[in-house]
Formats: C-alpha cells, sequence, structure tokens
C-alpha cells in the first residue's frame, strides 16, 4: 500500500486521541484544567526536546514564520485545550469525543469563506448528517439537551480552535519536521498558560493531595497525546493533506467509546450509538467527493 505507514501513523495518533478524553478525566479528579493543561505541555515539550536533541533535528524557525506558529500555539494547544479540558468538567468523554470528531466538517466550510476553496453539495450532505447525528447524542426523549450546555459550547470552541489550527498547520508543513513544529507550538502555548496557573491555580495546587492516577495520566497526556498523537498527525498532513488526514479523526469517538467502556464504566445507550453511528457517516459523506476526486486524479 503507497500510503500504508501514513494510515498507520495517522491510526496511532487516533487512538492517543481517543485515550485523552479518558486520560483527562482521571486527571480531573484531582488537578483543575489549567493545571492539567499546563503540566501536559511541559512534559510534552521536554519528551519532544530531548527527542530532537537525540535524533540530531536542528531546534530553530525562521523569523517570518513567528507569527504563524504564535497564531498555531493560540488556537492549538491554547484555545483547544481550555475548551476541551474545562468540557470534559461537563459532559462524558463519549459525547466529548463526539463534539471532537466533527472538525472535518468545518476545515472545508471554513477554508470556503477564507480561501473559497470549493465546498460541494456532499460536503453541505455530510455537514447536516454530521449535525443530526450530534443532536441524537446531545438531546433527550423531550428533546432538551442531555448533556451541559456550557460542556457542549466549551467542546465547540476546541473543535473551532482545532479547525483554525488544520488551517494554519497546512502552510508550514511542508517548510518544517513535524517535531519542531509540535515543539514550538507547545512551547509558545507554555508562555500563555503559566500566568493564568499563577493567578488561578498556584496556592491550590500546593495544597492539593497529590495521587499516583493522576500525575500518571498527565505523563501520558503529555508523551502520547500531545506529542506523539501531534507529531503523527502533522506527518499526516504533510504527507496526504489536510482534509484526507483530518478524515481519521471520525475514528476517535469509536476509540473513546471502548475505551471509556473498560476503563471508565461509561455506558451508553442505544440511541448515543445510533448518534455516534449518524456522525461517522456524515463525516464519510463529507470527504466522499475529495476521496473520488482523488481516485481520478491518479488514474
Amino acid at each position: 500500500m503507497k500510503n500504508g505507514k501514513v494510515y498507520i501513523a495517522l491510526i496511532i495518533s487516533m487512538i492517543f486521541w481517543g485515550f485523552s478524553f479518558v486520560w483527562a478525566k482521571v486527571a480531573l479528579e484531582t488537578y483543575s484544567p489549567i493545571s492539567i493543561v499546563l503540566f501536559r505541555l511541559i512534559v510534552s515539550s521536554t519528551a519532544i526536546f530531548i527527542f530532537a536533541k537525540i535524533s540530531r533535528i536542528k531546534i530553530n524557525i525562521l523569523r517570518k514564520d513567528i507569527k504563524l506558529f504564535i497564531l498555531l500555539a493560540l488556537f492549538e494547544p491554547f484555545l483547544y485545550f481550555l475548551g476541551e479540558t474545562f468540557g470534559l468538567q461537563r459532559v462524558s468523554a463519549t459525547t466529548a469525543s463526539v463534539i471532537i470528531s466533527t472538525i472535518p466538517i468545518f476545515v472545508p466550510i471554513f477554508a470556503f469563506i477564507l480561501f473559497r476553496e470549493k465546498l460541494s453539495f456532499i460536503n453541505i450532505i455530510g455537514s447536516i448528517v454530521s449535525f443530526i447525528g450530534v443532536l441524537i447524542i446531545i438531546l433527550n426523549k423531550s428533546f432538551s439537551l442531555d448533556a451541559s450546555l456550557s460542556g457542549i459550547l466549551l467542546m465547540m470552541l476546541a473543535v473551532f480552535a482545532a479547525t483554525g489550527y488544520s488551517l494554519v498547520v497546512k502552510n508550514i508543513t511542508d517548510r518544517y519536521n513535524p517535531v519542531i513544529i509540535v515543539l514550538f507550538q507547545s512551547s509558545f502555548a507554555i508562555l500563555g498558560f503559566l500566568p493564568l496557573f499563577l493567578i488561578f491555580d498556584f496556592n491550590s495546587f500546593l495544597n492539593i493531595k497529590h495521587n499516583f492516577e493522576s500525575i500518571t495520566a498527565i505523563i501520558e497526556l503529555g508523551i502520547f497525546a500531545s506529542s506523539i498523537a501531534f507529531i503523527l498527525f502533522a506527518y499526516g498532513i504533510r504527507k496526504i493533506g489536510v482534509s484526507k488526514a483530518g478524515f481519521f479523526s471520525n475514528l476517535i469517538p469509536i476509540f473513546t467509546a471502548i475505551i471509556a467502556f473498560f476503563l471508565l464504566n461509561e455506558r451508553l445507550s442505544i440511541i448515543k450509538y445510533i448518534g455516534i453511528a449518524v456522525v461517522i457517516l456524515g463525516l464519510f459523506l463529507s470527504q466522499l467527493n475529495s476521496v473520488k476526486l482523488r481516485y481520478k486524479q491518479s488514474k
């Protein structure tokens, strides 16, 4: 298979991001969202820096690209992690992962608005179908919210932040090693989170009763979700493009639902599983036209 290594890399990144919702839930039992994000970024930056040094990867970026990297860090990890981690305090891990999996829908929509990239009819149908699937998940039988509105809005903040990240990162993947991209985006984000930590969390953090499970969860988030997964995803974007790589995020809610079932005892009704299936169907439809186009071009 021509892109076999790329697909394997992307699937691994989605597994780690599927785990990330569960790890974050565990960490939230002890730490606040700001503390979790700051320390997972510190773990991530440290691990990537050591790896880059061992691998003799040149650690530098062009001065003209600093603004792009700051914008990248603002979208993700800064805004994304704020939305995701605070949102996970209010919604289940599986619901959060389903909302996050709608990111590939918004990327072509914003690409059309900002860059006038063509938006096909099947893209629009896929977006509508996925939106219906999300409604099935977040609404109960009386059509009222089955999840916290604030939690849903926070997860949508994460979705829009990740959309912005995807649109920015595609402009630099050709010029930089994915390891360098993730190292600098995490390092710049630390500068944003550190003042928030010192203002809001520092005193309470000193008095927290730390435990092994939550500390381990933050380390896992830092190494696997914030480092390896991002590097593999950036590698995927570099090799097959942002739209095709983004399609793999359809797998996140499946992995999260399975992991949350076994590790968090998080059980969903049949209706909720149908909702997940509808979301994934819509995501598939939203990508179908571009997949067909690439197939025709390759022949």
